[in-house]
């Protein structure tokens, strides 16, 4: 299928890996508006991308059991409160392979952390709303049970704000990437993708993070793998996340490589087109 001019352009502006803060925005009068992110302070640079390198969390909206572990929500009907404290044996939801959000503090947790959620620019596939990030809490309880334990010079109360900021500017920065993609698909679905589901793969190497590693580049620190809906047809994206470094002004220190993945001839011919205009630009 034919590419517009803009997609052309977008794509060979865009480096792979790099990253970018372009972002792609759906036409007027559909449903999946974008909202602008608030401002953020400068925050140090804390290079714990290798350890923690997580993605966002689904809300999972159940009863609630007890007010005292409820948060409140960053928007209204964000979240349901779920139960605490956490259980050994959640059920998994299959969007983002997490288990439901859990905001009760830890126990021995040395101070108190945010509950408060913000909302992405990053529409849910079969509603109305966007996803919604993690609180602080959540993301503590998440590094938990991925078997981390706290230790006095590991971080602050400040960290974990920053933590969360920048793991919301390495989603937002991913959406970007495949909004320009997406974008040589403008026609075939004028209101825009939407995300339907992810997961975590930071264990298991894409073919292309694996060639550049033999080639003498360093591996990424993590991958995430995303499918799309495409008004109706799912479409996987491959993201691959390399350290950038010094965390900058807008919390992103991230390179994303982002690309489809190699399961459809849509998608190869997508990546034919884009290889070539780079390769004469």
């Amino acid at each position: 299928m034919g590419a517009s001019t803009s997609a052309s352009a977008a794509l060979q502006t865009s480096a792979v890996p790099g990253p970018t803060t372009t972002s792609g925005s759906p036409p007027p009068g559909c449903p999946m508006h974008q909202k602008e992110m608030s401002g953020i302070d400068h925050a140090k640079n804390e290079n714990f991308a290798s350890e923690f390198g997580c993605p966002m969390h689904k809300e999972t909206e159940q009863t609630a059991e007890s007010a005292d572990c409820a948060g409140p929500a960053h928007q209204e009907k964000a979240y349901e409160y779920v139960g605490c404290p956490m259980k050994s044996k959640e059920a998994i939801d299959p969007s983002n392979m997490m288990p439901p959000p859990n905001q009760c503090p830890a126990p021995d947790q040395p101070f108190s952390l945010s509950l408060g959620r913000e909302e992405s620019t990053i529409p849910r596939a079969g509603t109305a709303n966007n996803w919604v990030y993690p609180s602080e809490q959540m993301f503590w309880n998440a590094m938990l049970r991925k078997g981390w334990k706290w230790k006095e010079d590991d971080l602050a109360q400040k960290d974990m704000e920053n933590i969360i900021k920048i793991h919301n500017q390495n989603n937002e920065q991913a959406w970007s990437e495949i909004l320009k993609w997406e974008a040589l698909h403008a026609k075939e679905c004028p209101c825009g993708p939407s995300l339907a589901r992810f997961g975590g793969k930071a264990k298991e190497f894409s073919p292309r993070a694996r060639i550049r590693s033999w080639m003498g580049y360093e591996l990424p620190f993590d991958r995430h793998d995303w499918v799309i809906n495409r008004c109706g047809k799912e479409v996987r994206y491959v993201i691959d996340y390399y350290d950038g470094g010094q965390v900058n002004e807008n919390y992103q220190f991230s390179i994303l490589d982002v690309r489809p993945a190699y399961d459809s001839m849509g998608a190869v011919w997508d990546r034919m087109k884009v290889a070539w205009w780079r390769w004469t630009s």
